[in-house]
């Protein structure tokens, strides 16, 4: 019918979880900006983005300790 708007339905992307995690782990966002990629996500890519992430973290630090300590 004419006149009637579509609503789109927030759809969840595993780049838009990755970019909340990121932003996460600096503790930098907007309250607002974090409310909307909230409701936009799958609350499973946030788990899985966040454990890669934690575990990336962690492997990047033990590895420059070493090679700091290795010199």
């Amino acid at each position: 019918m004419m006149g009637q708007e579509k609503h789109q339905v927030p759809t969840s992307s595993f780049l838009r979880s990755v970019k909340l995690v990121a932003w996460s782990f600096l503790g930098i966002r907007s309250r607002a900006g974090y409310e909307e990629d909230l409701a936009k996500v799958n609350p499973m890519h946030v788990v899985a983005v966040g454990l890669i992430g934690g575990l990336l973290l962690v492997v990047g630090l033990i590895g420059l300790a070493t090679w700091v300590v290795g010199k």
